[in-house]
């Protein structure tokens, strides 16, 4: 099939998520290596976002492959009230590698159905019915996940889960609160303390984050001391504090998971994407000693037929075997440091960067049309500004992530030296097109 015959076909009888059906014009994909895939017409591409920031350990990595093979050729499937061996030996190896006492795991069949379970267990564990969330969030598109979803999607799914409530986050470009880096007092935190203070604590079950909010939301990598002080104010209140490590976990931010550069323990982590190189669906919830031993005696009313799947299961056991095998959050992290040496090179040389902000292989460039105002660089009536960029960026052979005014970036870990440069000169020289709307009074726009 030709790529008019795939396309045709995929819009004939295929419902795409967060479109009007009336104009998806998809791009048809047929092969997938390494860092790369291609289109039906040949077209080589370098896929900058690890597709949804999920197949970190490259497309069609043998070995993840093999494992699914060999495991479906043994035993595809077993209903999740049945011990299997990559079950268990799954959950095994993801206690050996998730921080503190987060030591035993719910599987489940992505990320949305474990933040619904992560909330679930919640409630159940502490006996309260709200939960606080943050603005500037995505958790996924079920019933709960979008209650928790702190963006404008969610409002066209209302009346979703009640009693979320949300708080404003630590976006220190964009600080909600009217603060700089120097004037700053952790407002974001304080606030959520008042909020619970006039909620009554008695009633707040968790506060869910994502441990740093993914790429479509523009990566606002959160202070040294964010995370710790939500700690400690969840301690306080006798909180349950639950992060969302969906995209920012496996290696994705230069160690295991986030968490982990803040030395923060969650009492639940919600997984998935990574875990297994997103070959097969496959998540988990994974909980904390004191919530493994309140289940011991205590009923979780749910369950779904697909938890635990052995496919799933097994392709993961490959990939945390990758992982550890090929060094790829170490190269994480030692990318990671040239991707900040890039990104603050591109803000000095491009006025309509307005910030930059990195951590490990995951990192956003928030363009601007006046880096004093900072107005977000975005259409004015018939001109889109974007749309030059966005086809510059294609035409360079490379797919990332372009969402709003952000341009963010995301490859699989076991990208090379040669080829992460190799992306990042095509954005760089993509930014030229931007620097053409800069407005003559920004602070910068003598640079254009």
């Amino acid at each position: 099939m030709d790529t008019n015959d795939i396309t045709a076909e995929n819009k004939r009888y295929v419902i795409f998520p967060w479109s009007k059906q009336g104009q998806v014009s998809p791009l048809a994909v047929t092969r997938m290596e390494g860092v790369h895939f291609w289109d039906a017409d040949g077209n080589r591409y370098l896929d900058f976002a690890a597709q949804h920031v999920c197949v970190n350990a490259g497309h069609q990595h043998p070995k993840i492959v093999a494992a699914i093979k060999e495991q479906a050729a043994r035993l595809c499937y077993a209903a999740p009230s049945f011990a299997t061996e990559p079950r268990g030996r799954l959950a095994r190896m993801i206690a050996e590698v998730a921080p503190g006492d987060l030591n035993k795991t719910y599987f489940t069949c992505g990320g949305a159905e474990s933040n619904d379970y992560a909330v679930k267990i919640a409630k159940m564990v502490t006996g309260r019915p709200k939960v606080i969330a943050r603005h500037r969030s995505y958790h996924g598109a079920s019933s709960a996940a979008i209650a928790l979803t702190g963006e404008a999607r969610r409002a066209h799914m209302e009346p979703a889960m009640l009693g979320v409530l949300h708080a404003f986050p630590p976006y220190c470009y964009r600080c909600s609160f009217g603060q700089e880096p120097e004037t700053c007092h952790r407002e974001c935190v304080s606030a959520i303390e008042e909020m619970i203070e006039f909620e009554n604590p008695d009633f707040v079950a968790a506060i869910v984050v994502e441990t740093i909010t993914g790429t479509h939301l523009g990566v606002p990598v959160p202070p040294d001391d964010y995370l710790p002080r939500l700690r400690a104010l969840c301690d306080k209140y006798g909180i349950l504090l639950i992060a969302d490590e969906i995209l920012m976990g496996w290696g994705r931010t230069g160690k295991w998971f986030a968490v982990d550069h803040y030395g923060v323990v969650p009492n639940i982590m919600t997984i998935s994407k990574g875990v297994n190189n997103a070959s097969v669906p496959l998540g988990g919830v994974v909980v904390s000693d004191r919530i493994a031993e309140f289940m011991e005696t205590h009923t979780l009313w749910s369950g779904s037929t697909y938890s635990g799947h052995a496919l799933g299961c097994a392709a993961a056991i490959a990939t945390l075997g990758v992982y550890h095998e090929e060094g790829l959050v170490e190269n994480s992290a030692r990318l990671g440091v040239v991707l900040a040496e890039r990104f603050a090179d591109m803000k000095r040389r491009h006025p309509s960067v307005g910030d930059v902000r990195s951590i490990g292989l995951v990192g956003t460039i928030e363009l601007v049309r006046n880096r004093t105002s900072r107005e977000a660089l975005g259409p004015r009536g018939d001109d889109d500004p974007l749309a030059p960029l966005r086809a510059a960026i294609r035409a360079g052979g490379v797919h990332t992530s372009l969402w709003g005014n952000y341009i963010s970036l995301g490859p699989a870990l076991n990208i090379t030296d040669e080829q992460f440069q190799e992306g990042l000169d095509v954005i760089d020289n993509a930014l030229d097109l931007a620097d053409e709307h800069v407005d003559a009074t920004s602070s910068n726009a003598a640079a254009v």
